[in-house]
């Protein structure tokens, strides 16, 4: 909305700065930050009076969590929701079609996840939604994005998946990209919602996934930055510089009040809806394989619980004392904000290891 102030900068210059993308996305940063703490408390007491005794928590958990989560509302990731689609629809450019790709995940998989966690809420147990008929949603709704990404983008490349590391090296996918898309959408919408299992153990490593590829989407919109790195260029795709912006203020909002100890969990409302918005985000950026490095801790607790199910069923023993991993830590002795904090030290490797892919070629 504020993008088409910069209009009137051919007559009065100070407004040409609404047309950089990079005051923008400080502006997005801003507003939802700003939005977090100005709505968050009333939000929260709200939550806590219509919900009662909160979000319900595993008995069969580390035995500290009965004690110390009880009683602590969810779906807080409303506040994260709210304040991420008003920041984008105040300072991104809303004739950019990706913008409205990536808001349209992001939306939907939070009303996805807004649906489970008042089931589970409602019936006191952690038998929400059908995960059956979740999947099948979080798939149609992935898989219609991921077709018009591939409609937006170059035709020569729009389908094609590349591969970080080499210079040039793709594979065109064909109509098989919108399947292969849908899945890395649901992928990383499950994957951060598997690692939303201690305060502020997701939100940071979503922020900082947040951040490379809103770096990531402002290099591979600009023709002078793909050449320069031999990275595939994607016009458009630098938009969503902004819309990670947003993600990171209603972030670091959200974490002022889930930082241990947490005063509201996000739930599957905030979860689905940033894991969504990062997976459609790397689908556009044609930077999927990278997101496996820089969201490389969610890939290892979807993967711990995948794990841990196929050999209970296969051989009726547990690799691991329980998943996702993180439990499997603090089972071991850990402390949760050493499991937390440790965690975050890993999710920062990760996005040193992943953002060098956008040289190393």
């Amino acid at each position: 909305m504020l993008y088409f102030l910069g209009q009137l900068g051919d007559s009065l210059a100070a407004f040409n700065v609404f047309r950089y993308i990079t005051f923008r996305t400080a502006g997005a940063v801003m507003t939802a930050l700003f939005f977090v703490f100005l709505f968050g408390p009333g939000m929260i007491a709200a939550l806590r009076i219509r919900q009662g005794k909160g979000q319900p928590i595993r008995e069969d958990g580390p035995a500290g969590h009965l004690l110390t989560k009880k009683g602590t509302p969810t779906m807080g990731g409303l506040m994260i929701l709210s304040a991420t689609v008003i920041s984008i629809l105040l300072w991104s450019n809303l004739s950019n079609g990706y913008v409205w790709v990536v808001l349209g995940v992001t939306v939907s998989f939070g009303a996805i996840g807004l649906y489970d966690d008042y089931l589970k809420v409602k019936r006191m147990s952690h038998a929400g939604f059908s995960g059956r008929q979740r999947l099948i949603l979080e798939a149609i709704i992935g898989a219609v994005a991921c077709y018009f990404i591939s409609v937006l983008g170059d035709p020569a490349t729009s389908t094609s998946l590349f591969f970080p590391f080499v210079k040039g090296l793709a594979i065109n996918l064909g109509w098989f990209f919108v399947l292969f898309g849908a899945f890395v959408v649901v992928a990383a919408g499950n994957s951060v919602n598997l690692t939303d299992g201690l305060d502020g153990l997701a939100i940071v490593p979503v922020m900082v996934a947040a951040a490379c590829f809103g770096l990531i989407a402002y290099l591979v919109g600009s023709a002078t930055f793909s050449e320069y790195l031999f990275l595939n260029p994607v016009p458009g795709t630098a938009e969503l510089s902004v819309v990670s912006g947003a993600l990171i203020g209603a972030g670091l909002g959200f974490l002022w009040f889930n930082a241990p100890p947490a005063q509201i969990f996000m739930g599957d409302t905030g979860s689905l809806a940033l894991g969504g918005a990062l997976g459609t985000i790397a689908v556009a950026t044609k930077h999927e394989i990278v997101l496996a490095i820089i969201g490389g801790l969610f890939v290892l607790e979807a993967v711990s619980v995948i794990v841990q199910v196929v050999s209970f069923k296969l051989t009726g023993k547990r690799v691991f004392k329980m998943a996702p991993i993180h439990h499997h830590f603090e089972m071991m002795g850990w402390t949760e904000s050493q499991v937390v904090i440790r965690f975050w030290i890993i999710s920062f490797v990760l996005a040193l290891i992943g953002l060098s892919s956008l040289k190393l070629r």
